[in-house]
């Protein structure tokens, strides 16, 4: 059939109409770019993993020229993630407004800490996975991860496992599904919190704790100097570089993975139209052979998942998270 070009906008609003989206929202959508500066949220202090992720992720952009409007990263620290996200959400379907964000987002929506839901957010990407690494002193009596399930089983408070920063966070969260999936009662295991990742390793180094469950990369760096043994990790397959000799947890009879994954936001009520545009720069972005170096040098899994993908992704993991935080009583 011939349509004279004068009779499209009227075929092409009736469309709109027919399939109830109005012909001016259909076009405002069709197309969208940002227009103004773009701002990068990140929901902590300056310095630190998220900051870095949020960093890396401006610098990748604009040096590949994958955005073309400037972009600055504003740190939001605080509250359990939540100033951060009340900040975002102020800025509803507002596309030059993004966030980095991380499993910490579903843990304190499960206990009761963070008023926004996972679904009153924009998910935009899953980046990579930071996994979990269980480390002991090189003359610990803890050869192997099984040694490590084995003695749990056995009195789940006989260790102090040193973690950093909070209760309920990735490391913590490891360490009690590797006892639970092991036959241990994670509820009674003994916690030490520490300030950060560093502090962990003095106390273990020093004699202080037992076991530090950190990340994967923090395990690395001091494998070098052959005063730690990593006993396992909690992903699906090996990792490489310096953990490429160490074995998952499901190797040693207590299969799970966990990780602390980084993610990128926007706010609620976003546009088709604006998700598709950051769905298109973030997928070019971690081709970038500068992004590719870094997650690789960290032992990160580089599986990079878009909005749709990540959305699923989030909902899986708030019932997997749901169901172990109910078993260690800090569900709300």
């Amino acid at each position: 059939m011939k349509v004279a070009a004068s009779s499209l906008p009227l075929l092409v609003a009736a469309l709109f109409v027919a399939s109830g989206t109005p012909a001016s929202d259909a076009h405002a959508q069709s197309a969208w770019k940002p227009a103004q500066n773009i701002e990068i949220i990140v929901p902590a202090a300056a310095g630190g993993a998220n900051d870095h992720t949020g960093r890396l992720v401006q610098r990748i952009l604009q040096d590949g020229k994958l955005v073309d409007q400037t972009i600055n990263v504003i740190n939001k620290p605080g509250g359990g993630h939540s100033i951060g996200l009340a900040y975002l959400n102020q800025r509803a379907g507002d596309g030059h407004y993004v966030m980095v964000e991380t499993i910490t987002m579903l843990v304190n929506e499960l206990t009761g800490k963070l008023n926004v839901r996972h679904t009153d957010i924009t998910p935009l990407a899953v980046l990579y996975k930071d996994f979990i690494a269980i480390s002991v002193r090189e003359d610990s009596p803890l050869k192997t991860g099984r040694d490590f399930i084995e003695r749990l089983k056995k009195d789940s408070a006989s260790l102090s496992i040193a973690l950093s920063s909070a209760l309920a966070n990735a490391n913590h969260l490891a360490a009690a599904m590797i006892a639970k999936n092991g036959g241990a009662d994670a509820k009674k295991m003994k916690i030490v919190v520490f300030n950060s990742g560093s502090e962990t390793m003095t106390a273990l180094l020093g004699g202080h704790v037992d076991v530090v469950a950190g990340p994967a990369n923090l395990a690395a760096r001091h494998l070098a100097g052959g005063k730690i043994r990593v006993l396992g990790i909690t992903a699906a397959q090996r990792l490489g570089g310096p953990l490429a000799q160490v074995p998952t947890f499901g190797e040693h009879g207590a299969p799970g993975v966990m990780a602390n994954w980084r993610s990128v936001i926007g706010p609620k009520g976003m546009s088709v139209a604006q998700i598709a545009y950051w769905d298109q720069a973030l997928a070019k972005m971690v081709q970038a052979e500068a992004y590719k170096k870094e997650v690789e040098l960290n032992l990160a899994d580089a599986e990079y998942m878009g909005a749709a993908q990540a959305r699923k992704y989030w909902d899986a993991q708030h019932s997997e998270l749901k169901t172990l935080l109910t078993d260690l009583g800090l569900s709300k």
